[in-house]
């Protein structure tokens, strides 16, 4: 095995050859081992010292200022990190707990009368988000009480579809979850707001949520976090209007839209012309594909069948697994006694090397082999037991999905559907598990052109 020696915090290899072979990658494995180690122990280290700055009321327990204050670090804060006011965003500041305490205006009220004053987000957009004037009234570093670890990031449940731009997943947890009070670092830094306009607004921002809970009938969206715009990208989110404007009916549709068809989101001028659709008639012909599958479990077995012939490689036939195994068994040996050849001086280093790369190379073939294999073995097995019970299966799903309510339905859904695209009158719903590839009726319930089952991104 090739040399190698610690520098800091880094492993250097020496004479490391450029290749394929065994030993390469175990020498990678070891330096991306090592490297992982590393990393944890500079975060936790970080962690420490940031916790410990904040016990001490230090703020160099923080990387950044709210906004409103600029982040002034040790080399140009005399030795101690400071936060330092920035007096024409502390003017807004104040205007927005004004707005909100002493006015009661909305979050969506208090983002226009931004917009039309010319104030610009720390990174110099004129549109200005409702959660992000939330997340502001309820910073308690603008009475003078910055908050450290007041939450931590955990890995959270699997998403329903991936992130727009994002096609692999996050490799950093991204749930975050709120710490108790009792554990919270208060930092003293310079007051923005008075105490008794904060509370007023915290009162206000309660009083919103009480309203907003009270309005709300119950959940609408079935389809929620699973319909994306094929043409930008985005997701299509929920939304209501009245049913007309010149009659007096409170009744109300709803519409699933294209964030990028918003124009207030992207400074005024909107990236997608992608048109809403009606969530009634869309979630109504999603549930008829869902419930054609559920209803016809022969569909399941083909696609265990599909994947079981994958596993064969297309040929229809299976290795024996216990006959891979004599095989490994055998190379083992095999790579033993060249081994021991050429520590007793039988061999030579040049003739050692490459039967040694060939037998290792073998041997790997076979392991992946050995593991397809074995797969194979459980997914037929599993096939037989399905196949077995799929008419019973049936019998009672039809028995079922008449009585689901809401919730069982959006369980059903999001267990089956990966995604739902919609591009113009075509709407291409992504299975899990992909239908038959068989043409299907169209569905009446939505005036659109086309309905498509998706038989790939499984």
């Amino acid at each position: 095995m090739e040399e190698f020696r610690r520098a800091g915090s880094e492993v250097v290899f020496l004479n490391h050859p450029i290749g394929g072979t065994a030993e390469d990658d175990l020498l990678l494995q070891i330096q991306g081992v090592v490297a992982e180690y590393e990393r944890t122990k500079i975060l936790e280290r970080g962690r420490r010292g940031r916790r410990h700055a904040a016990r001490s009321g230090l703020v160099s327990a923080f990387t950044t200022a709210p906004f409103g204050y600029r982040y002034v670090p040790k080399g140009l804060g005399g030795g101690v990190a400071r936060f330092e006011v920035v007096a024409e965003e502390a003017r807004f500041v104040r205007l927005m707990f004004a707005w909100v305490g002493l006015e009661r205006v909305s979050m969506r009220e208090v983002c226009r009368r931004l917009r039309e004053a010319g104030c610009l987000t720390r990174r110099g957009a004129t549109n200005w988000y409702a959660s992000t004037i939330r997340g502001m009234l309820v910073n308690t570093a603008y009475i003078g009480r910055a908050v450290y670890g007041h939450n931590h990031y955990v890995s959270g449940p699997p998403r329903l579809r991936r992130i727009r731009g994002h096609p692999q997943p996050p490799r950093r947890p991204g749930k975050r979850v709120a710490v108790p009070k009792e554990d919270w670092i208060e930092v003293p830094v310079p007051a923005l707001v008075d105490p008794f306009v904060f509370e007023a607004v915290q009162t206000q921002l309660s009083e919103n949520r009480r309203h907003k809970r009270e309005s709300c009938k119950g959940a609408h969206w079935l389809l929620q976090g699973l319909t994306v715009c094929r043409r930008c990208g985005y997701a299509y989110y929920g939304k209501t209007a009245p049913q007309s404007d010149w009659t007096t009916s409170k009744a109300v549709i709803g519409y699933y839209r294209c964030l990028g068809s918003d124009g207030y989101r992207f400074d005024g001028a909107a990236i997608c012309d992608n048109a809403p659709v009606r969530s009634d008639a869309l979630e109504q012909a999603v549930w008829t594909r869902v419930r054609a599958l559920l209803e016809q479990p022969g569909r399941v077995a083909a696609e265990y069948q599909r994947r079981l012939e994958q596993g064969r490689g297309g040929t229809g036939e299976i290795d024996d697994v216990t006959q891979l195994d004599r095989q490994i068994a055998s190379l083992n040996r095999g790579i033993g006694r060249l081994i021991d050849s050429y520590a007793e001086g039988v061999i030579d280093r040049p003739e050692f090397e490459p039967r040694i790369a060939g037998l290792r190379a073998r041997l790997s073939q076979l392991r992946e082999r050995r593991a397809v294999a074995a797969e194979a073995a459980d997914a037929e097995r599993e096939l037989t037991l399905i196949i077995g019970r799929l008419e019973e299966f049936a019998i009672k799903i039809r028995q079922g999905l008449d009585d689901l309510d809401w919730s069982g339905k959006r369980e059903i859904i999001r267990s089956l559907v990966r995604r739902v695209e919609i591009d113009a009158n075509h709407v291409e719903i992504v299975f899990r598990v992909p239908p038959t590839p068989e043409p299907t009726p169209y569905d009446d319930a939505l005036p659109r052109e086309t309905w498509q089952h998706c038989t790939v991104g499984r």
